[in-house]
C-alpha cells in the first residue's frame, strides 16, 4: 500500500466506485452480495483507510436519514405514525 495521497484523477476513481458501490447497495437493499464486484472496485480504487472511513459514513448517513424520515420512536411508540 503506498503511502503518498492519492492524485486527483486517483480520488474521482475512487469516489466514483464508492457512488457505484452504494448506489448498487441502495437498489438491492443493502445486500452487499449482491454487489460484490462493485464492492472490490470500490476497495481496489480506494485507499483502505478511506474504505473504511467510508463504510462509516454511510451507517451514519443511513441512521440519519432514518431519524429524519421516521423520526425517533421509543420502542413503546413502536408501529404509531
Amino acid at each position: 500500500a503506498k503511502m503518498s495521497a492519492p492524485t486527483m484523477e486517483e480520488r474521482k476513481a475512487c469516489w466514483g466506485a464508492r457512488d457505484e458501490f452504494w448506489q448498487c447497495l441502495d437498489r438491492h437493499a443493502d445486500d452487499a452480495s449482491k454487489c460484490e464486484k462493485l464492492r472490490l472496485s470500490f476497495e481496489s480504487r480506494c485507499p483502505q483507510q478511506w474504505v473504511k472511513y467510508f463504510d462509516k459514513r454511510r451507517d451514519f448517513l443511513k441512521y440519519k436519514k432514518k431519524l429524519e424520515t421516521e423520526g425517533y420512536h421509543p420502542p413503546e411508540a413502536a408501529g404509531k405514525s
